[in-house]
């Protein structure tokens, strides 16, 4: 193999029922990358918070804890978003009906604790 070939679909992906339509294929794709600029996006909001919320909750602990959450869900998202990927295209490769996703759920109640948690700590100073 030259240095510039990628790697083949070794697990077998690809061997798996019928081609789909390539503007699924491609739709999924879009789907994965959405993933990886949400796990950034959740990567940059926390680190400012981190850096610059200590004047506006007024709690190190708080800030640490909503900071933090933050890292985790962006860690959280960038570990599913492959593994959705995955899952969906072999869904569209055999037929089969779209799997549920615990990710949305997941980053939505997050999302609304680490805001409550916020708001209470801006309450408090």
């Amino acid at each position: 193999m030259s240095p510039l070939s990628f790697p083949s679909d070794d697990d077998g992906i690809r061997a798996v029922g019928d081609e789909p339509d390539y503007r699924f294929t491609l739709a999924n794709e879009r789907t994965f990358l959405a993933y990886v600029r949400t796990a950034l996006a959740f990567f940059a909001a926390g680190t400012a918070i981190l850096s610059f919320f200590d004047q506006v909750i007024g709690h190190r602990v708080l800030v640490v804890v909503i900071g933090s959450g933050l890292y985790a869900l962006g860690l959280f998202t960038a570990a599913t978003c492959y593994w959705r990927w995955r899952q969906l295209e072999s869904a569209m490769r055999r037929g089969a009906p779209l799997p549920f996703s615990v990710v949305p759920p997941v980053i939505t109640g997050s999302l609304i604790l680490l805001a409550a948690v916020a708001f209470v700590g801006a309450l408090i100073h």
